[in-house]
């Protein structure tokens, strides 16, 4: 198993990345955060939420198979009992980077989904958040980071 940090670099070096549960109210959801963070770092976001048209000035899609263009790695924002959902559609698309992410609650990580994802051949980080590390990281993530650590939140390996 690598160790989250090598996973994380991995899954950042994707430049089309989908971030699933954006809210059409900003700032009420980690998924705008993780969405907002990648957008401003230069990645090419785009917001799943089937029940809007846009968010944050974007377009919205309702699902990952609505991106034009397709995306290379998918971060899970929605409760934890949607993420199976998500990660059998990521894998019939044949995304192979899947990120459930996860602060000092439950987050969005389901243990089936994610057992699912590495049976079926997908890299998947089970917690922590992309915010956290390389070119998206800030003072205060890295410090939850090693917070979250301690708790299991963000895991050492996946």
């Amino acid at each position: 198993m690598p160790a989250i940090k090598e996973a994380a670099e991995a899954f950042l070096t994707h430049q089309r990345i989908a971030v699933t549960g954006v809210s059409r109210t900003p700032g009420s959801h980690g998924s705008n955060a993780v969405y907002l963070r990648l957008r401003e770092r230069g990645y090419q976001a785009f917001p799943i939420n089937p029940h809007a048209e846009s968010i944050e000035g974007e377009p919205a899609y309702p699902s990952l198979a609505a991106v034009p263009g397709g995306v290379e790695a998918v971060v899970i924002g929605t409760r934890p009992e949607r993420a199976l959902d998500t990660m059998k559609e990521a894998a019939s698309l044949g995304i192979k980077d899947v990120w459930m992410h996860r602060g000092p609650g439950g987050g969005s990580v389901d243990d089936a989904a994610a057992a699912w994802g590495r049976e079926h051949g997908i890299r998947v980080i089970d917690g922590g958040c992309p915010c956290m590390f390389g070119p998206t990281a800030d003072g205060g993530h890295k410090f939850m980071c090693a917070m979250l650590k301690l708790s299991g939140n963000v895991p050492r390996n996946v």
